[in-house]
């Protein structure tokens, strides 16, 4: 793998105290988020500690949202899935998609100097020749314990770092690379560091009472937009503008009537003025 991709790599490169210190890095995986679910589930003393990051270069069936597929070429980009035991209340399971897809938005403008923003509720996108395209997608899976508080929660990510323009997965939100971008390759160490101690220091900040929403909420290019909302495996879709999102990040749209619509989970998408 280039970039060193060894667990001994990771854990060296990173100034973490306990995100991706218990890590491990396979050549290819099904799915990440689906290995992990399948070891935390067969529990015993094998089953990984909180923190624990599992990495891969190639996913046969990598998976985004709403059971879409994500791909990427070998070698090409992050592929990882994230273990947390939060404990908290049920209603602040986005908070880890909403830190996340943040602590991504933040890492890749640090080591590229783009512009880049969140595409509600979970899409990190890059503006590439004025227009905003997707980079990275998030995916979240987790389970409650009998208090109705989470017991342990995975966050898979993919961000696409250097698949070249001919390679890119098609998608509904136009998607791009880091390489296609910004005209060079990026290194995938720095870049997974930076991602990764900037989660960290998100998830403890929750630990210490401060929800990630406000600046989660600043980074949406939705916000004051147009926007087509459609839900899936229906014919229901609305229109209106994306005013804002609540604390637990749900989108709040406003259609020509004056009413308001709670967004949980659709497709949404930025319309023409």
């Amino acid at each position: 793998m280039d970039d060193s991709f060894s667990a001994t790599a990771v854990t060296q490169a990173l100034s973490t105290r306990w995100l991706g210190q218990a890590c491990q890095v396979l050549p290819e995986v099904d799915s990440t988020n689906e290995l992990l679910k399948e070891w935390v589930r067969q529990g015993g003393a094998a089953e990984p500690p909180a923190g624990f990051v599992l990495l891969t270069d190639y996913q046969r069936q990598g998976r985004g949202r709403l059971a879409r597929r994500w791909d990427a070429p070998p070698g090409s980009s992050l592929l990882l899935s994230m273990l947390f035991r939060p404990h908290w209340p049920a209603e602040q399971m986005n908070w880890l998609t909403m830190l996340v897809s943040l602590a991504a938005a933040e890492a890749i403008a640090q080591q590229t100097g783009l512009e880049v923003g969140i595409k509600w509720p979970n899409d990190v996108m890059v503006r590439q020749a004025g227009a905003w395209h997707k980079v990275s997608g998030i995916l979240q899976e987790g389970d409650f314990a009998a208090d109705g508080r989470l017991q342990w929660v995975i966050v898979g990510i993919g961000i696409n770092v250097n698949i070249p323009d001919d390679k890119l997965p098609e998608g509904i939100t136009p998607p791009t690379s880091l390489l296609a971008a910004t005209g060079q390759r990026v290194p995938r160490l720095p870049l997974l560091a930076a991602f990764l101690e900037r989660v960290e220091q998100l998830y403890d900040e929750v630990g210490n009472g401060r929800s990630p929403q406000p600046a989660w909420q600043k980074k949406l290019i939705n916000l004051g937009q147009p926007v087509q909302v459609s839900y899936p495996q229906t014919s229901r879709s609305l229109q209106g503008i994306a005013e804002g999102t609540n604390g637990a990040g749900h989108l709040l749209v406003r259609d020509a009537a004056g009413q308001l619509h709670t967004i949980t989970a659709a497709d949404v998408t930025l319309r023409q003025h």
